[in-house]
């Protein structure tokens, strides 16, 4: 069976970050995969990794300037943008993004990136303090409001021997990331050859998803959360999308990415960001389904350095209880025509409410999901 990136192609933009090696894995699985791919380096990149080692795999000369010095050749930057079936930033540097994210054009990855007709997929790569900075989440969150797909780095062991979040996703996961997006792209056209409804019809309206743990930290490099994988709340999202509603989802920090069009994604950490971004946008919503495994205590002070073992031993931990989202059910009351629907997370199974269930089956009939009952970390919904 073909791949669905089978003659698919692929601009893949590499940028000036320790993980440009991974590059070369990636190349050769979209390679394998039946993909064509041009890469296009900014000049950082060439410093960790040769454009000669990349053109031998991609089986094309690698863009890397607007123009050939040797003979005046031009790379055209508007072609790519129009060649392209999808673009993959991968990685992609903490100075990359801020240029994407206020359209700095000064490298030719930067005006494919502006010229590009496809959609666009963003592997960020950088130490943890750069990829925890107010700065990174805001330029990615202006990325996603522009329409690109953010594929979240992950958690371990950095370049800098630090631990935390910041290590660009593995190119096997990013290749089934973009093979997902064209299979569902691929069933999506099928169903409008037999059904009218489409991505350009008119909203239901917006509803409100919380999604994944919520970290509450304790010093700079610990905290508490939880085990939710967030896979419920971003699988609801992608069939309340697919039914024609909007959605706001609002994730804790987990390692999903999000495809469809309709789905406006807001990345919080801590309980307390979940709540304010939950409550900023639920009065705009027609109805909200809350996943999320959000947490019920935090510290009361944070320790501004890591924590050593002796005051670990000795110390006290003192917590405060948290608001739960139960503030919004109550917002709902006072909207008419809204609805909440919470869940109710044990440790034998994840079901929604049965008393929000029977109030609002009516509403929830239009999402086609009877839902019940989701084993912690499964990907199978019933």
């Amino acid at each position: 069976m073909l791949s669905s990136l089978h003659n698919k192609h692929i601009v893949l933009g590499i940028t000036g970050s320790i993980a440009a090696y991974k590059a070369c894995t990636l190349v050769r699985l979209l390679i394998k995969a039946g993909a064509e791919v041009q890469v296009v380096m900014t000049p950082a990149a060439k410093e960790f990794i040769t454009p000669l080692t990349l053109a031998t795999l991609s089986r094309k000369a690698v863009a890397s300037e607007f123009f050939d010095r040797r003979d005046g050749s031009w790379h055209s930057h508007v072609d790519m943008g129009l060649w392209a079936d999808a673009m993959i930033i991968a990685p992609a540097s903490a100075a990359t993004i801020g240029k994407m994210a206020h359209g700095i054009a000064d490298n030719l990855l930067i005006t494919t990136y502006l010229s590009m007709k496809a959609p666009v997929f963003v592997a960020p790569a950088m130490d943890l303090d750069m990829f925890a900075h107010r700065t990174t989440h805001d330029n990615m969150e202006r990325l996603r409001e522009f329409g690109n797909h953010i594929i979240e780095p992950q958690a371990g062991e950095l370049a800098s021997a630090l631990v935390g979040k910041g290590r660009m996703e593995e190119p096997e996961r990013i290749v089934e990331v973009l093979a997902d997006f064209f299979a569902q792209k691929d069933r999506s056209a099928t169903d409008n050859v037999a059904s009218p409804t489409s991505n350009d019809a008119p909203s239901r309206g917006r509803v409100l998803v919380t999604a994944g743990p919520t970290y509450e930290k304790i010093d700079p490099v610990r905290f508490i959360g939880n085990y939710s994988t967030g896979k419920m709340g971003f699988a609801l999202a992608e069939s309340l999308a697919e039914a024609g509603f909007e959605v706001v989802l609002v994730a804790g920090p987990v390692a999903l990415t999000t495809l469809h069009p309709r789905i406006h994604r807001i990345d919080v950490e801590s309980a307390a960001e979940m709540h304010a971004a939950a409550m900023r946008e639920f009065p705009s919503c027609v109805g909200a389904i809350l996943c999320a495994a959000v947490a019920d205590f935090t510290p009361k002070a944070v320790a501004p350095q890591k924590l050593n073992a002796k005051l670990r031993a000795s110390g006290t931990f003192r917590f405060n209880r948290l608001k739960t989202l139960r503030a919004v059910w109550e917002k709902s009351k006072s909207i008419v025509g809204s609805w909440v629907l919470p869940s109710k997370q044990t440790t034998k199974r994840l079901t929604l409410s049965t008393r929000w269930l029977e109030r609002d089956w009516t509403r929830l009939c239009s999402i086609h999901s009877a839902m019940r009952g989701l084993a912690l970390g499964t990907t199978q919904t019933r």
